[in-house]
């Protein structure tokens, strides 16, 4: 690859001189006297003459280049590509209309950034000035004093970039087979208003084509992985960006891709012995789609295929003691049109000692509610014990002994003070294990909780409320209170459940506890939980748009965002169907049916206030609905902006962020980073992509 070096002083002064010359697109506006073309000492001034543009001087190049012999081919609009191919000697250039991608052959592939593309004027194609020099080295001055354009052929000229920047991690000619590094030198510039980096990997032909990599961090290193549509000969672009979209600095390099898909299993290796847990991640060269992995216990012939299929991310096998002997494991994985690439089989060694530990209590907790006593264990056991133990004199109490499971200990007033809750479990005929004890405090209270009800959730038929308290109760007075402060009592036996009925009671707000009597005079009450009773229409989700009409404003909103910020139009536009129904499903207010315009489902206050949804919470161990609010919005438009800054800026789709320009990449990124729990929710966006076609949303040019 060619290294081109700092201009000349007579070169540097000509470039200033253009610098302070800049005016309109005709050159004529203000008076400016015309530009001159001189060629050879010959004035061949052609008309139309070289104009100023941007700073930099155009001249015709076919009326130019015929003064040397070159021979032009016009290649009409087809789409939106409109060239010219240039031959001289043993030189072929492509120009493509309003393209800064310029491509040559010359002692090899080669592809220049221009600062301004060629365009059509008055039906000529006119390009740089500078460009015909870079290529055709033909010496090119400025004399300010006419304003004229001197070429002359006697003199070879000087190779002078257009933009500072180098990529340093490729060279003219590469042959790319998979996962690739790419990284720039600034050069001299230190490029201050540069907000980002953007490597597109482009088709010489078009100038068109996709984002492999960008991000903030001018010159770090960044990585391309190659789709199977990547393959042939294409152009990688590297250019810096100013906040408002501009190409400040950029460099381009001729590539052959000639992907030769691998998978491999980081975390493994022959002859690894597991004693604890396996975590593996697939490193693949390529997009993949999803992949598959496959576990054979090679001593029972037995196969485990697990349900992850993330090609990106972890995956994490926790073997139990039956397990122990020697396996394998491969993973496979699939491009996007279906083709699968296997790794090579790791055997390895399960060898797991017994583990035993008391989940559901932590150290130093205060028991004062019900907790759910289980045991976290790598082998089969026989029974199960929980066990009360006093740290200083040593007494044991069996809380319960049962086969295997859980047990809910909910523990009374005549346990107080520190102790122990440890389970000891019975295996293999005889033999006995017990967990570490965790040290409690336990405060010998009686104590009542209310069950079936919690704090203002949204009663819209019968209820069933009910108690639970760790004393025996001779009966429960049930307390309801209404929005008038009259109070009804309904006295019950403990076995027995409250049936709390809105058509007996009425709507609007309420209050209940729940008041218990045991030993004779003594009482406990719970807390007063509010609530309330709503007999009215609920109106549910709703349709903000005709349904063959979504994709055209989704798709036109997802392509304003991915010109502007990097983030996949694809995975956009099908996050938004697949959140909608197609833009049928959104959500309303439940009581007045106001539409929230919200899309994705984002929680709290939006430009237009806020909507109430049912949602779920837990009360005392017990789930219930409870009214939420969801951000509204006045159009889709603000819903879209609102969704792009969720993505965009919260720490936790950092890692979304990386990868966002790849529908298939940010797809997974989305579940890990949370978004849904869905485990199939980045295959499914996947599968709208591909039926949609719409990674052509996600098409760059320059």
């Amino acid at each position: 690859m060619k290294d081109f070096r700092p201009l000349r002083l007579r070169t540097f002064t000509f470039l200033i001189a253009l610098l302070l010359l800049v005016q309109s697109f005709t050159s004529f506006v203000l008076g400016a006297r015309p530009v001159r073309l001189v060629v050879d000492s010959r004035e061949v001034t052609s008309n139309p003459r070289p104009v100023i543009i941007e700073g930099r001087t155009l001249v015709p190049i076919r009326f130019v280049l015929e003064q040397f012999g070159a021979d032009f081919d016009w290649w009409p609009k087809q789409g939106k590509v409109e060239r010219v191919t240039i031959t001289k000697g043993d030189i072929e250039v492509n120009l493509i209309i309003d393209s800064q991608l310029v491509s040559y052959e010359k002692d090899g592939r080669h592809h220049i950034v221009t600062d301004v593309a060629p365009r059509i004027i008055e039906d000529r194609t006119f390009v740089p000035v500078r460009l015909i020099s870079n290529i055709f080295g033909l010496s090119i001055d400025w004399d300010n004093a006419s304003r004229t354009v001197l070429i002359d052929s006697s003199k070879e000229g000087e190779v002078d970039p257009f933009y500072p920047l180098k990529i340093t991690s490729l060279e003219d000619g590469e042959t790319i087979q998979g996962k690739t590094s790419l990284k720039v030198d600034l050069g001299q510039d230190k490029i201050k208003d540069g907000k980002f980096i953007r490597f597109m990997l482009l088709n010489p032909q078009t100038a068109e084509g996709r984002i492999i990599s960008q991000g903030s961090d001018l010159t770090k290193e960044y990585t391309y992985l190659p789709k199977l549509d990547d393959q042939g000969e294409r152009a990688i672009v590297a250019a810096i960006y100013d906040g408002e979209g501009r190409i400040l600095s950029a460099d381009a390099v001729a590539v052959s891709v000639k992907l030769r898909p691998r998978v491999s299993l980081n975390g493994i290796k022959d002859g690894d012995v597991v004693k604890d847990r396996l975590t593996v991640k697939p490193d693949v060269n390529f997009v993949a789609k999803y992949v598959e992995y496959e576990i054979i216990n090679i001593d029972k012939d037995k196969v485990i295929i697990p349900n992850e299929k993330d090609p990106y991310g972890s995956y994490s096998w926790s073997p139990s003691v039956r397990d122990n002997g020697n396996y394998s494991i491969k993973v496979t994985a699939y491009d996007e049109e279906g083709n699968s690439y296997v790794s090579k089989s790791y055997e390895f060694k399960v060898d797991i000692s017994h583990s035993l530990s008391l989940t559901g209590l932590s150290k130093g907790m205060t028991v004062d509610k019900p907790v759910t006593l289980n045991v976290s264990r790598n082998f089969d056991v026989d029974y199960t014990c929980y066990v009360l133990r006093d740290p200083i004199t040593g007494e044991e109490e069996i809380l319960k002994s049962l086969p295997y499971g859980s047990y809910r200990w909910f523990p009374g007033p005549e346990y107080k003070g520190k102790k122990e809750v440890f389970v000891r479990v019975k295996y293999a005929g005889s033999k006995i294990m017990e967990s570490s004890p965790v040290e409690i405090n336990l405060p010998g209270k009686a104590n009542i909780l209310l069950e079936g009800i919690g704090p203002n959730e949204v009663v819209t038929a019968d209820k069933t409320i009910k108690v639970n308290s760790n004393v025996d109760l001779d009966h429960v007075n049930y307390v309801i209170t209404d929005g008038n402060n009259k109070k009804k009592v309904i006295t019950l036996k403990p076995e027995e459940e409250l049936v709390f009925s809105p058509t007996s009671f009425g709507v609007g707000s309420f209050k209940i506890y729940a008041e218990g009597l045991y030993d004779g005079n003594k009482s406990i009450r719970t807390e007063e939980v509010s609530f309330k009773v709503y007999l009215g229409e609920i109106y549910g989700k709703t349709k903000v748009i005709e349904k063959d009409k979504f994709l055209g404003v989704a798709s036109k909103l997802a392509r304003e965002s991915f010109l502007r910020t990097g983030l996949s139009a694809a995975l956009q536009t099908s996050q938004s169907i697949l959140e909608t129904g197609w833009g049928q499903y959104v959500g309303v207010d439940k009581y007045t049916g106001r539409i929230s315009y919200n899309l994705f489902g984002i929680k709290g206050e939006g430009p237009a206030g806020s909507v109430l949804f049912t949602t779920w919470e837990v009360y005392n161990g017990i789930r219930y609905t409870v009214d939420d609010r969801f951000r509204a919005y006045n159009s889709i438009d603000e819903s879209w902006k609102d969704y792009n800054a969720f993505l965009l800026e919260r720490e936790r789709y950092a890692p979304v962020r990386e990868v966002m320009y790849d529908s298939t990449q940010a797809a997974w990124a989305l579940r890990r980073a949370g978004y849904a729990t869905d485990p199939e929710y980045p295959l499914k966006l996947i599968r709208i992509i591909e039926e949609r076609n719409l990674n052509e949303l996600d098409k760059v040019r320059i």
